[in-house]
């Protein structure tokens, strides 16, 4: 029952904080929603932070998994990142990058919730680096840190605009990158 508690809690505010922010969403709320009593909740975690950060390496592990299979159903190229954004911008509940929500919300670079998200974004760098390797691109570590920023902005467009083309547009400049 602990284990199904604490996955509870995780996956309560997982849901919760994506579609409401962090900082909306309070500790009843989580409680209320999962069905978890507060001494269960201080029995996994210290505190909310510590929970944001479950959710943050939960996410990280599903989405980059997500990101790899996408990428290799599209055919496996590097390219093909912003095949899978273009999907992931047209879902319907699509909120933007978790990561980069959580930093907006923790300005604090020292916060682990801050920092695991950082460490997320590395992971996806690490990611494109290896797809980069794969396809035999010259300077793979220096075009995975072009993709990132590239990825970065098309999600931060998308939620922005509302529409999943941003993540062709970016497409389009990743090829002029890769031609160059």
């Amino acid at each position: 029952m602990a284990v199904n508690a604490r996955a509870r809690l995780v996956s309560t505010a997982e849901s919760l904080f994506y579609a409401n922010g962090i900082r909306a969403v309070g500790v009843e709320r989580i409680l209320s929603e999962s069905g978890v009593g507060r001494a269960s909740f201080y029995r996994h975690f210290s505190g909310k932070e510590a929970l944001v950060v479950a959710v943050l390496e939960g996410r990280d592990e599903r989405w980059r998994a997500w990101l790899s299979e996408r990428v290799a159903a599209h055919g496996g190229h590097p390219l093909n990142i912003f095949d899978a954004l273009a999907e992931r911008f047209a879902a319907q509940d699509f909120r933007g990058c978790v990561a980069i929500n959580t930093m907006t919300e923790f300005a604090d670079a020292s916060s682990p919730a801050r920092r695991m998200a950082a460490l997320h974004k590395t992971r996806v760098i690490d990611l494109v680096e290896q797809l980069m390797r794969d396809a035999d691109i010259p300077e793979p570590l220096a075009r995975a840190k072009q993709f990132a920023l590239l990825m970065d902005g098309a999600i931060v467009t998308a939620l922005r605009e509302g529409a999943p083309d941003a993540a062709e547009r970016a497409r389009g400049i990743a090829q002029a990158l890769l031609a160059a």
